[in-house]
């Protein structure tokens, strides 16, 4: 007895030598912060391959973490084909956005959005994102809570606060610069750590990797694609079947890194747009390794528990680091408990930066403010203080919505569409204007709102419908809008009067 608590404390140390570690590295970022430039975009000075790795790192979240093995355990490989769409996404961003967003400088993505319709639009488009990204994160908050009740043995809302109150303090102070590196480190540990989880998993299992690919085998476990395509009453219902995989993985992730200030932070942070577009391409590849990875381990977990025929967890969110901390030897546990935290931490404080920078720049109008003024940082580091408690009370109401990947998904599909509609209708038109575009966003959440609560339909068509409806209600509403009023310049007196070369209108 007193040798296994000599042991859990070892993993104890380990994790928490990872959570001071890691708030002290980030914070160190502090003095790297002049103005609002450097905290919201980290002086754009990041090389790619780090911006990468943080959009890789942004991306995962623990959810994945937590939430991919169960899907797996309970299911096949079928979520993977939601990762093929994800390619074609990053495509569509590289040809279509990442021009537009290079084109002087922003911070947000929705300054845009004012560019193109005017004040209006944007603050529309700003305040689904900031509504949406605090309830999907408040999802992922609720997710650390699993992992940090399983090994301190707290209670959820404790274990949310442990963790929301640390990574608070690195990211008040490191500002985007702590954000990107951070996420660097701590994408490092949490693939080291999920490798080791893999091959630990896997010397738990007699017979090793031949038994595990009979077994899952016969099962179904490695069902990959889903090629049906009848047009009957459940295609739209089936979540993970090829063409739902294709179109939403590919709508979802236009929507999310396109138009998304979370990503599109990181996106605005490289160097050029050479170096952005670079950045957002070559995260694929890492990407689809890391849900591979994730997948079977959930089927390995599913091999062990049908072999040892042990009791699986009331929570199959759980099952994943329950087994770690339970099972892994001393130090090694403490060592994948603290990469899944790694995970959590380093989304966290991507989304506590993202919210930070759309309330200060397209509400708080900060950025008007003269280069280098201490207020406007003032004003950020606030905004990320009160979004941190913001989260903090989301993270605890979460505690009852359901599978936790499928809901943070679910939560960002519902408005995604809308965002991505407008967007769309701004860049590859130019007939639009405000009224029109606001008519779009309001036809395309009406849309999708009926579609989640009154029909089947999957959530990975959620985004599609919503785009399609947003763009198309758009166009058509843009037939009935006023003629632009022309205002009328006049020369000095005794000359007559001129329209100047631009067309302006009572809008601009």
């Amino acid at each position: 007895m007193l040798k296994g608590a000599v042991m859990r404390y070892l993993d104890l140390g380990v994790i928490l030598a990872y959570l001071a570690g890691i708030t002290w590295f980030g914070a160190r970022f502090r003095r790297h912060q002049k103005d609002l430039r450097d905290y919201l975009l980290g002086g754009r000075t990041a090389p790619w391959w780090a911006i990468s790795l943080s959009i890789v790192s942004a991306e995962t979240s623990t959810l994945t973490i937590v939430g991919t093995p169960a899907l797996s355990f309970t299911g096949d490989l079928g979520f993977l084909q939601l990762v093929f769409g994800y390619l074609l996404a990053r495509i569509v961003i590289s040809v279509v956005f990442l021009p537009q967003y290079f084109r002087g400088e922003m911070f947000t993505a929705y300054e845009l959005m004012r560019r193109r319709f005017g004040e209006s639009v944007r603050k529309l488009t700003a305040s689904i994102f900031l509504i949406t990204r605090a309830l999907a994160e408040g999802v992922r908050v609720f997710a650390i809570s699993l992992v940090v009740s399983i090994v301190l043995g707290t209670n959820e809302i404790w274990s949310i606060i442990v963790i929301v109150l640390l990574t608070l303090v690195y990211t008040f102070e490191g500002g985007m610069t702590a954000v990107i590196w951070t996420d660097v480190v701590q994408m490092s540990l949490y693939v080291v750590g999920a490798v080791v989880s893999f091959f630990v998993i896997l010397g738990h299992i007699p017979g090793g990797w031949t038994h595990v690919a009979a077994v899952a085998g016969t099962a179904g476990k490695f069902h990959l694609f889903d090629f049906r395509f009848a047009l009957d009453s459940q295609f739209f219902s089936r979540t993970y079947t090829f063409w739902a995989g294709l179109a939403g993985g590919c709508f979802l992730t236009t929507a999310s890194h396109g138009t998304d200030q979370l990503m599109v932070q990181r996106l605005l942070s490289a160097r050029s747009e050479r170096q952005s577009r670079t950045a957002l391409l070559t995260s694929w590849a890492v990407i689809f390794l890391q849900f591979s990875l994730f997948l079977f381990i959930g089927i390995l977990l599913f091999v062990y528990y049908r072999d040892t025929r042990l009791p699986l967890p009331s929570d199959l969110d759980r099952i994943y680091p329950e087994f770690l901390w339970r099972n892994l030897p001393p130090g090694v546990a403490g060592l994948t408990i603290a990469a899944i935290l790694a995970a959590a931490m380093a989304n966290l404080s991507a989304a506590l930066n993202s919210l930070a920078s759309t309330t200060v720049v397209d509400f708080l109008r900060a950025r008007s403010r003269p280069a280098g003024d201490g207020h406007s940082l003032r004003l950020a580091r606030g905004a990320t203080v009160l979004w941190g408690l913001v989260l903090l009370g989301i993270g605890i109401l979460a505690r009852r919505w359901g599978s936790v990947l499928e809901a943070g998904l679910t939560i960002a599909s519902i408005p995604s569409g809308a965002l991505l509609g407008v967007f769309l209708l701004g860049v590859l038109t130019k007939k639009p204007r405000q009224g029109a575009a606001m008519v779009g966003v309001a036809a395309g959440l009406a849309a999708i709102l009926y579609v989640r609560f009154r029909t089947p339909v999957a959530f990975t068509w959620y985004v599609l419908i919503g785009t399609t409806v947003t763009f198309c209600a758009g166009w058509v509403a843009s037939w009935f809008q006023k003629p632009p009023e022309e205002v009328l310049v006049r020369e000095p007196v005794g000359g007559p009067p001129y329209l100047p070369p631009r067309r302006t209108t009572a809008e601009d």
